[in-house]
């Protein structure tokens, strides 16, 4: 057998020791130092605390937010639900956790999925406050294109989206509006498990709305098998809602994935609600109007006049405009054209009057208006004007750039800003602490929302919140026997998801509207409301009794 010859190469060697004795880039001391230095500092010498803080000496973090992150971080790996109320900076918690997972090296690759309209302010908030370099998608990137991308659902579910997100190994998910995966059949919950996350973060102020199942499907996308199997989950608990509360083992395994703040716990609560009501009495001749439009029985439903009697306690314009459609058919003119003719004649909306008369005595600080209808939107920021007040619309319509320039506006020009429901989503106005509900909604969830749009992380002021009503009219009802009787401003409106799922309603709104469609009259409806205040009421004293017992989940 040959034998083999090994021979040894010492020129790597030879060059090293050669570098060494002539102190060359390799061997000094100083250059070493410094390299042993900078790589200390990047070095987590323990898995607890937040080293984020120290990179972000210009936010003024709540303690509750800081407890969040490191509870989300330590005790629950990365993979939680932020549960907190309106307005406690649920953002601002899932940044500091995703800071911080970057800063430890954790976290490269970043997919964040919000409402469409919530995109830009995403972006900006990452970008200004926590130095995370996000960027919005757009038609022309791909996917992997950039370390942390922000889409909205709708977008990035659509092929070949879709296709292409699915195929990234993403370190980082985090879905806002968290509440809207609730249903486990539908395209946007599918999508969500399928994606490939190491961290995952829900964030949603309702984690459960109306039955049990929802939070185990919300579960079930951070970690899936933790409450069990969809099957076994229905068996052991069913669909009550306050098993949460009721069987400890439950609400123990919920509390590993879920954190939820509430107002009452935080130093948020330093700021105060001042809610008022301003009761207007409708002029002579638009109160006759109001009755004629009232008697009217047809060609219109029930529920149609509903809506223009309160469209009338809006505006003219409001009321108009919808009676003008209907009278456009041959069938309805004769009926119909009388009201119109009188609505032609009116005067300026007592509303509209009295909202100058506020905003005067209010003074130079700014002020948001919500209106229900668009027409009464146009013509408050006419009359405004009329009055030498500046206001700028905000509505949902409006696409992410403009609803981006109109909040600057009315920042940094404009005193006034009049939104619509649908515009005032996701917004954040803390520099405003005044707000004018200039029609009150029938949901008072969604009056909490719009209150939510200023008294909220960031708000230094105490918040003012005038809520008009008309008297004599529907606004009364509702302002009366269902607002005013069970105090649902500063009392039940934190308990009103439980207060409808134990009362089996799905929608206080809708339930408002059966009332007013199934009564023969305005005394039978007043009466219908009467109960369903009552109702409330009573169960709201019950769903206190139970968290005293129980406790939040």
């Amino acid at each position: 057998m040959t034998s083999i010859h090994l021979q040894k190469d010492s020129t790597f060697i030879d060059q090293l020791q050669s570098d060494f004795e002539k102190e060359s880039k390799f061997s000094p001391w100083d250059l070493f130092s410094m390299t042993y230095q900078a790589e200390l500092t990047t070095i987590t010498p323990e898995f607890s605390g937040l080293r984020a803080l120290e990179y972000l000496p210009h936010v003024e973090f709540l303690s509750h937010q800081i407890e969040t992150a490191k509870q989300a971080i330590e005790d629950m790996n990365g993979r939680a639900i932020l549960a907190d109320e309106v307005g406690l900076g649920k953002t601002i918690e899932a940044g500091l956790i995703l800071k911080e997972y970057m800063i430890r090296g954790l976290v490269k690759k970043a997919l964040i999925l919000v409402p469409a309209s919530l995109v830009n302010q995403w972006v900006k908030e990452l970008n200004e406050k926590f130095y995370i370099p996000a960027v919005a998608h757009r038609k022309n990137y791909a996917w992997d294109q950039f370390d942390v991308i922000i889409s909205s659902m709708d977008t990035a579910k659509r092929s070949p989206h879709r296709e292409n997100i699915l195929d990234i190994d993403y370190d980082f998910i985090l879905i806002d509006e968290a509440h809207k995966l609730k249903n486990h059949k539908t395209k946007n919950y599918s999508f969500v498990r399928l994606l490939k996350k190491k961290y995952c973060l829900l964030l949603t102020a309702t984690p459960v709305q109306n039955r049990l199942i929802e939070i185990f499907n919300l579960v079930s996308i951070l970690k899936p098998g933790h409450l069990g199997n969809y099957d076994s989950f229905l068996d052991q608990y069913g669909k009550d809602r306050k098993k949460i509360k009721q069987d400890m083992y439950l609400k123990q395994l919920i509390q590993k994935v879920m954190i939820r703040n509430t107002r009452k716990d935080t130093t948020l609560n330093n700021t105060k609600r001042h809610i008022e009501t301003v009761w207007v009495d409708f002029k002579p001749e638009q109160l006759e109007v109001y009755e004629a439009l009232n008697q009217i029985t047809m060609p219109f439903s029930s529920f149609s006049k509903i809506t223009f009697l309160r469209e009338l306690c809006s505006s003219r314009e409001a009321c108009y405009l919808s009676l003008q459609k209907l009278a456009m058919e041959e069938d309805n003119k004769e009926s119909i054209q009388p009201v119109l003719s009188k609505i032609e004649q009116l005067p300026h909306h007592v509303k509209a009057e009295k909202v100058v008369e506020l905003i005067k005595n209010i003074g130079d600080e700014k002020v948001i208006i919500f209106t229900e209808y668009r027409a009464t939107q146009y013509y408050l920021q006419w009359y405004l004007q009329q009055e030498g007040i500046s206001s700028v619309p905000f509505r949902g319509g409006f696409k992410k750039g403009k609803k981006d320039w109109m909040r600057q506006l009315f920042r940094d020009h404009a005193q006034v800003l009049i939104a619509t429901e649908a515009g005032g989503e996701g917004i954040n106005l803390q520099f405003c602490n005044h707000m004018i509900n200039y029609d009150l909604p029938w949901n008072p969830m969604r009056l909490e929302q719009r209150i939510g749009r200023i008294h909220r992380y960031g708000q230094e002021k105490d918040v003012h919140v005038y809520n008009f009503a008309i008297r004599e009219t529907i606004e009364e009802h509702i302002m009366s026997l269902l607002y005013e009787k069970i105090n649902l401003f500063e009392q039940v409106i934190g308990h009103l998801d439980d207060i409808l799922a134990e009362l089996d309603i799905t929608d206080i709104e809708t339930e408002i509207e059966n009332i007013y469609v199934e009564s023969t009259s305005t005394g039978e409806a007043k009466i219908k409301l009467n109960n369903l205040s009552s109702i409330i009421k009573h169960t709201h004293a019950n769903v206190d009794n139970e968290e005293r017992q129980y406790g939040n989940y």
